[in-house]
């Protein structure tokens, strides 16, 4: 009986030593095993490890922002009531119901005529300074000339008293010769230094009503700009899509009065409308490898023209961490992820509750109640992992983590183990993904470790869809405020 226990243990114990050899050791003539885990620091069997939710704050909930949006015979008749705005399409809006107002681009104009007013009574004074100074030389240059002739005079007049008048005559030529210098060789340099001075400040003037000139055609006409933004605005793409913008384009938002507005582009087709893109990417065209304030302010670019005359196309950006905290912590917010393959097959994931929290936290996320065909990455992580090494995967309550701010849960303080690093992009890294919308674009969709960086699953990710080496052809992330439909 014991040796029948032995020799089971030594079949067990042999069994694993090679399969670990297999996992890590290429050239050792056994037959590979697929390793699911791009890192191999994951087992492959069940054994008895415990699938373990991670504990993660809860996303904002209660009552939302907004209520049921109001009825198309409401609408109509909204609609109906609505007052002509002045100057409706330009850069000048009176009505507040329409929201912040888009400048007009010829601000150099009020400059250029604030720094010609700043300048002229300068100008003018220096004139007047050299005028003075002309009359008072020419009265001093008289003087000299009555006091030369005073001189001669005397000589002529006290030749008796010639003691006196030597000395009398000498202080008085010392004067003469002190003051004829400075008429002749000290007034001229003063005044011909502050005549270059005047004459630089005319050539500036000139220059700057040239420029006056110049701007005043430019601005005979309405200003225009390659991707003009459309008048009506509000706190978020909802509030947008309440005002009357229905359309889906770039909308300027402005989420707090205290904070200046903000361009970002706004879904107001799918599902009725009302999201606001946070993330997006189609084509590789942007690098989302940043660093922490970069993700901080956002970077990319919102939205594009391609000959519609107004930005109906998004671009690839990141609105930036800030941004999406701000919103997502004002009330109730749910967010939707589309994604799509390069067969052109699309799918998505949803979470009814999405919440962002400040920098002071590192931007915990706290997402809940998923609904979707992609799979919940967010709440369960890889399906196809098991136990504790599915729980490494979960991105709900994680910190986000760039490559120079490592707060990822892969062996914290040690930098030779930095999921961000290794999977290309800014995230809610755990140890290390299931989702990874900001890694690296690969073109055509599968890929290998060889083509990777450092032989990880850096592709822009999805694993309860497609696996770890497979990079999506798009992905977006978008939000809006969570309200109760009719």
């Amino acid at each position: 009986m014991k040796l029948l226990l032995f020799l089971s243990v030594c079949v067990c114990a042999c069994g694993a030593l090679a399969q670990a050899n297999a996992d890590y050791d290429e050239e050792d003539g056994l037959p590979k095993v697929e390793v699911t885990d791009p890192r191999g620091h994951r087992p492959l069997a069940r054994g008895r490890e415990v699938y373990t939710p991670v504990a993660a704050p809860p996303p904002v909930s209660g009552r939302g922002r907004y209520g049921p949006r109001p009825t198309a015979t409401t609408v109509r008749e909204s609609q109906e009531e609505k007052k002509e705005i002045p100057d409706s399409g330009g850069c000048l809006h009176a009505s507040e119901t329409m929201g912040v107002l888009c400048p007009t681009g010829c601000e150099l104009k009020t400059t250029l005529l604030k720094q010609e007013r700043d300048v002229k009574p300068t100008v003018a004074q220096l004139k007047r300074d050299v005028e003075s100074l002309s009359q008072t030389s020419n009265s001093v240059y008289k003087y000299v000339e009555d006091l030369t002739s005073e001189v001669t005079e005397r000589q002529r007049i006290n030749n008796g008293n010639e003691e006196l008048v030597n000395k009398y005559t000498d202080d008085l030529e010392v004067q003469h010769a002190y003051v004829k210098e400075t008429v002749d060789v000290t007034f001229p340099q003063n005044i011909k230094i502050l005549q270059g001075v005047l004459e630089k400040l005319r050539e500036k003037i000139q220059r700057l009503e040239k420029a006056v000139t110049a701007q005043r055609e430019k601005c005979a006409e309405p200003c225009v700009v390659s991707c003009p933004i459309p008048v009506v605005s509000g706190k978020d793409c909802e509030d947008v899509f309440r005002n009357g913008g229905e359309t889906s384009e770039m909308y300027l938002v402005r989420p707090e009065s205290s904070q200046a507005p903000y361009k970002v582009y706004c879904d107001q087709t799918t599902q009725n409308g009302g999201w606001l893109l946070i993330q997006n990417r189609l084509d590789g065209s942007v690098d989302f490898g940043r660093r922490w304030d970069e993700y901080k302010r956002g970077f990319g670019n919102v939205a594009f023209d391609v000959g519609k005359g107004y930005c109906e196309t998004p671009g690839e950006y990141w609105l930036g961490n800030d941004r999406i905290s701000q919103v997502t912590k004002t009330g109730p917010t749910e967010v939707l992820i589309e994604m799509q393959d390069w067969t052109g097959t699309k799918t998505y994931a949803q979470y009814q509750q999405f919440t962002v929290q400040g920098e002071a936290s590192n931007y915990i996320l706290a997402v809940d109640k998923y609904s979707g065909t992609a799979g919940n990455t967010f709440l369960t992580g890889a399906t196809e992992l098991f136990g504790v090494n599915r729980t490494m995967t979960i991105h709900n309550g994680m910190m986000f983590s760039t490559y120079d701010r490592d707060n990822d849960r892969w062996v914290p303080g040690d930098p030779s183990k930095q999921c961000s690093r290794e999977d290309g992009g800014g995230w809610w890294y755990n140890a290390c993904h299931s989702a990874n919308p900001n890694g690296r674009y690969y073109w055509g969709g599968p890929y290998t470790k060889n083509m990777a960086k450092h032989g990880t699953d850096d592709g822009i990710v999805w694993m309860n869809w497609k696996g770890s080496w497979y990079s999506l052809k798009a992905i977006s992330m978008k939000i809006r405020p969570y309200f109760a439909q009719k």
